[in-house]
């Protein structure tokens, strides 16, 4: 963390005077309407914010359609590329501490994570693909005499970046860094509860040198502004991240246009295993508890399901009760909170309906399931257990703090309840025998597994489903894969 303490945060949230218009072709731009950015710690409203019509949404993609078309950015030596990149880094990692404060403040991050996790993977992300910009190679195969075959990986064109509002500058970053090292273009679409602090990043990449056109964003509501870039002409990739139901939309949007690519990244309900011979099954009590209650629950890898084996849940699931106990939940500009509220009193009202569901359908709550005195969104972490597999805390994503746990007797049974989802995200295990490790890992249906560990990784690994969790991927030089075309070229010599 910085050291900057409670008070001095409170101090800036009141002075805070965001960016709030659009920002298009290297300027920021009025909408058609507004929409309100409300702040969960307390409900008041922060700022109203530019929100697009199909309208703006033109003007945007037009600008993203001339900077590829005819600017300079996919035209630039990627040495070149990767300068403009890095120069942007460095302003995000010099305004830091203002990025994270409007991160906490439109979705109720706690501050300490804002800018210790949330920025950091930002200013990485930009980073490593800023250097894999001018590093990647084209293929010449082996021929005969008489000729000479290219195959060179160009630029797909204008990308649209649709994001949620639970990483909002992470899972922007995870999409716009790849796209524009190869020499695409942008629209950015935050979600309607963070737009805030794209915004500002939209202003550091002007000021960072990169052209006008090559990087936009557009706030608004998915039914219009998402639905429009969906169904643009002018739009040649999305890439979105969120609900199925959203991605679903985005599938029919390409159908109905002119066969857009769109690349997916939705929802889990991931689960996290637990045998009796892990290796120190206190760090896996930890680690589940970690998991489910960072960034309140609000995310689509977060271990909801915990598996534990019969003869080890009552040791685990103590621990993790205990744990859930002492979290402290807050204000998410305090330091030292551990917990901020969720992002909406709309979302928070269909979490708590999940906690309903859970003790109607028999489940035993041991902690939490009940909201905080004073204002905001909070919930105190809920853990349930004797949950069944057919519950619905055990079958739909809640994206919140609550776990429900299943035990097991043995590995295949295991198995079978990790993959009896219609979500493959993530998964772990936590066992001693390497043989196990292996073999259950090959056997969960995800496109994540961690064994012995949870959230572990870096940029050098991809991230992204199976099944109804999405297809493609984020991060790694396989999101390059999403951004760019393969041309042959042969050549008669």
């Amino acid at each position: 963390m910085t050291g900057v303490p409670y008070e001095e945060w409170r101090s800036r949230a009141e002075k805070i005077d965001p960016y709030t218009d659009h920002h298009i072709d290297g300027a920021f731009s009025p909408g058609a309407d507004t929409l309100p950015v409300v702040a969960p710690r307390d409900g008041r409203t922060i700022a109203r914010v530019a929100a697009a019509d199909a309208a703006d949404v033109d003007r945007a993609v037009a600008a993203a359609r001339r900077a590829f078309d005819e600017g300079p950015w996919p035209r630039l030596a990627p040495a070149e590329r990767k300068a403009a990149l890095l120069r942007w880094a460095d302003l995000v990692e010099r305004d830091r501490e203002h990025l994270s404060l409007l991160v906490s403040l439109e979705m109720g991050k706690p501050i300490s994570e804002a800018y210790g996790i949330e920025l950091r993977a930002v200013i990485g992300c930009l980073r490593w693909y800023a250097e894999i910009a001018d590093k990647q190679l084209d293929e010449a195969p082996r021929t005969g005499d008489g000729a000479l075959a290219l195959i060179t990986r160009e630029p797909a064109g204008v990308v649209a970046a649709v994001v949620p509002w639970n990483f909002p500058l992470t899972m922007a970053a995870w999409k716009l860094a790849p796209a524009l090292a190869v020499g695409c273009t942008v629209v950015l679409k935050p979600a309607e509860e963070s737009p805030l602090s794209a915004l500002h990043l939209a202003a550091l990449a002007t000021e960072a040198g990169l052209p006008p056109g090559a990087f936009n964003v557009v706030n608004g509501r998915g039914e219009v502004a998402g639905r429009a870039l969906g169904e643009h002409p002018g739009v040649d990739v999305v890439a979105f991240t969120g609900s199925g139901e959203v991605g679903r939309h985005f599938l029919r949007y390409a159908a109905a246009s002119n066969l857009k690519r769109v690349w997916l990244e939705l929802g889990g309900k991931s689960p996290n295993i637990i045998l009796p011979d892990a290796p120190d099954l206190d760090a896996a009590a930890d680690a589940a508890a970690w998991g489910i209650f960072f960034n309140a629950g609000e995310m689509c890898s977060a271990p909801s399901r915990l598996l534990v084996h019969r003869s080890v849940t009552e040791r685990v699931l103590d621990r993790i009760v205990a744990r859930a106990g002492t979290i402290r939940v807050g204000d998410p500009l305090d330091p030292a909170t551990e917990m901020g509220p969720l992002v909406s009193a709309r979302h928070r009202e269909r979490v708590l309906s999940y906690v309903e569901y859970g003790r109607a359908d028999g489940a035993r709550l041991r902690a939490g399931g009940d909201v905080p005195d004073g204002d905001g969104h909070f919930l105190r972490p809920t853990v349930f257990d004797r949950v069944g597999p057919e519950m619905r805390i055990a079958r739909e994503e809640i994206f919140g703090p609550v776990l429900a746990v299943l035990e097991f007797d043995d590995a295949d049974e295991a198995v079978r309840l990790a993959n009896d989802t219609e979500y493959g995200l993530a998964a772990a295990v936590w066992t001693s025998d390497l043989s196990a490790a292996h073999q259950i890992s090959r056997s969960l249906r995800a496109g994540v597994v961690w064994v012995n560990c949870y959230e572990e990784g870096d940029m050098s690994v991809p991230f992204g489903g199976v099944k109804q969790s999405g297809h493609g991927r984020d991060k790694s030089l396989h999101a390059l894969d999403k951004y760019t075309d393969l041309k042959t070229t042969w050549i008669t010599l």
